[in-house]
C-alpha cells in the first residue's frame, strides 16, 4: 500500500465510514431500548439520559416542551415512564414534565447522547440536521469525559 507524502493528507474517503459508524452506534441505543421494553423495565440500577434535537424532523413532542427546549432536550428514563415502544427508526415513550404527562416520539438520528450513569457509560453522536440558510451553524459542543469512563466519543469532519 502506498502512503500519501508527509506533507499531503489522505484524500476525502469516498465511503461514508462516519455515518456508518453513527448508524452502528445508534443501533445500540435501540437494542438497549428493545431490551428494557421487553424486560418491562430497566434492570438493577440502571437508568438513561437521552439527549435529542428537538427540531430533528421527526421529532414529535408538545408545543409546550418545544418552546421551552427549542434546540436540544435530556430525558430520563428512570422511575416514571410509560408506553416505551422501540421500533426501527424512532422510539416513543410517556414522561412526565412539572406533573403534566407528555408522550414523545424520538428518531434515533435526533440523538446527540445516551448515558447510563448507574454503569458510566455515554455515546455521543453528531447530529447532521439541515441548518437554514441564513443562519450560520451553531458551535461544536465538547463533552469532557471523566478518566477511566466509558465514553465513546466521534466527531467526524468531512471537508467540503
Amino acid at each position: 500500500m502506498t502512503e500519501p507524502p508527509e506533507n499531503q493528507e489522505p484524500p476525502d474517503s469516498l465511503i461514508p465510514y462516519d455515518e456508518i459508524v453513527q448508524d452502528s452506534l445508534r443501533q445500540v441505543v435501540r437494542r438497549v431500548l428493545t431490551d428494557v421494553s421487553n424486560a418491562g423495565g430497566l434492570p438493577g440500577a440502571h437508568h438513561f439520559f437521552i439527549a435529542f434535537r428537538t427540531r430533528f424532523p421527526g421529532v414529535d413532542m408538545p408545543r409546550h416542551l418545544l418552546e421551552r427546549y427549542p434546540e436540544e432536550m435530556t430525558v430520563v428514563l428512570q422511575h416514571r415512564y410509560w408506553d416505551l415502544l422501540v421500533a426501527d427508526e424512532h422510539f416513543e415513550v410517556g414522561l412526565t414534565f412539572n406533573q403534566v404527562p407528555a408522550k414523545l416520539s424520538i428518531p434515533y438520528k435526533a440523538i446527540t447522547g445516551f448515558v447510563d450513569p448507574a454503569v458510566n457509560f455515554a455515546l455521543q453522536f453528531m447530529v447532521n440536521m439541515p441548518e437554514p440558510a441564513d443562519e450560520p451553524p451553531p458551535p461544536p459542543v465538547v463533552v469532557e469525559g471523566e478518566s477511566g469512563s466509558n465514553v465513546v466519543s466521534f466527531d467526524f469532519k468531512r471537508k467540503k
